[in-house]
């Protein structure tokens, strides 16, 4: 079995899972609007970090290390969350049998802009290098870079790894940041939401962007608690459709449930809670619910995170697979921000309030460009 052994958010609402957590389960909101022209002309509303805790936090592991280097503000993101994680997990970062994965769309994309580093930092390869060369991993670190369905990919393959015997512990790391490059490109869509976004909503006009970072660390070794979450199976599929419109019927989201459930072992009336995307455009949520209707689970009480955080792009499932967990462990479904009326074509059961239920198995859906889409299922073990 794959467990997942412990996980760290850094986001607009915490610097650590049970914080941004409990902001979100209070009602808070990290969406704010945006004044800052070096990232676009015009104010704009995102979800953006702390950037003086960030960087004070991120001193104080610097010197832990006896590091002086420098570094950016997405690698520094990371290797605190990475570090978060790590000092719960027991795991030995510098074993060859950890392996690291990062999960990002766009890396350090801000420093096309910049000659404060060398051009290679750029690279996605040479980010990978640099979390490695930080922690002294002996491995390679692994790229994953699939649109937004990059860090449920991430986290798939990270159990794949370890079924197979190459690794016992896989640290999953995913970041992206709120950028000139990202911002102009999503208005240049005409998709991102003059508000905080409203997944599923009757009046949603599209998404709100964020930045993160948040870690998971997979390990086929259990913890000694009565929380053990494993991963039970994961698949993603492309629908073919569009470079940035999905499949109006959900196929590639109904195949890569399918055959997620199918590895799992379970069956869909087992699914106790669905972690949607939910980014709040119109197609998207509308195929989402298409996907979760032709499976018939209408019923199951689905919710989706981006209406607090905003779409973290390489982070969010990431993001959102550690919220999931919480929310296992405290058997209490979050209320999706920004949902009033019920505005997708199909009856599911968006979640409107913060509701208590035993969660035993539960799917994680993630979309993105060029027709990506990818599922997991994740339940708890006694085992």
């Amino acid at each position: 079995m794959v467990y997942f052994r412990s996980d760290n958010i850094i986001s607009s609402l915490g610097f650590s899972t049970k914080e941004t957590f409990s902001s979100i389960f209070n009602g808070d909101i990290g969406i704010r609007q945006v004044e800052d022209s070096s990232i676009y002309h015009e104010p704009f509303p995102a979800s953006m970090i702390d950037l003086n805790r960030l960087n004070s936090e991120f001193e104080i592991l610097a010197n832990k290390y006896s590091n002086t280097k420098e570094y950016t503000k997405l690698e520094k993101m990371l290797l605190l969350s990475i570090e978060e994680a790590l000092r719960k997990s027991g795991v030995n970062i510098k074993s060859k049998r950890t392996g690291i994965i990062i999960s990002t769309t766009k890396g350090n994309i801000d420093l096309l802009e910049t000659n404060n580093f060398p051009k290679d930092r750029v690279m996605l390869w040479k980010l990978g290098d640099v979390i490695s060369d930080f922690f002294d991993n002996p491995n390679k670190a692994i790229i994953i870079s699939n649109a937004c369905i990059s860090g449920v990919l991430a986290i798939n393959t990270a159990a794949m790894y370890i079924n197979s015997g190459r690794f016992d512990n896989m640290i999953v790391t995913g970041a992206d940041i709120v950028s000139r490059f990202v911002v102009s490109g999503f208005m240049s869509f005409l998709s991102l939401s003059p508000t905080a976004c409203k997944p599923f909503d009757k009046t949603r006009d599209g998404l709100s962007l964020g930045e993160a970072a948040a870690t998971l660390i997979l390990s086929n070794k259990r913890e000694n608690n009565e929380h053990n979450i494993v991963h039970r199976g994961g698949a993603s599929a492309n629908d073919a459709n569009h470079i940035s419109g999905p499949s109006r019927t959900g196929e590639g989201s109904f195949i890569a449930i399918d055959k997620a459930i199918k590895e799992s072992g379970l069956n869909y009336n087992e699914i106790d809670h669905i972690s949607a995307h939910g980014t709040a455009t119109p197609f998207n949520d509308e195929m989402e619910s298409i996907a979760i209707h032709r499976h018939g689970m209408d019923k199951v009480p689905v919710n989706s995170i981006k209406g607090y955080l905003g779409h973290t792009l390489g982070a969010a499932g990431v993001v959102e697979t550690a919220i999931l967990l919480e929310e296992m462990r405290r058997n209490t479904m979050i209320a999706t921000a920004g949902y009033n009326e019920h505005g997708v074509t199909n009856y599911i059961n968006v979640l409107s309030k913060n509701t208590p239920q035993n969660l035993n198995a539960c799917l994680k859906m993630a979309s993105g460009f060029g027709g990506s889409n990818a599922a997991m299922i994740v339940s708890k073990s006694s085992k």
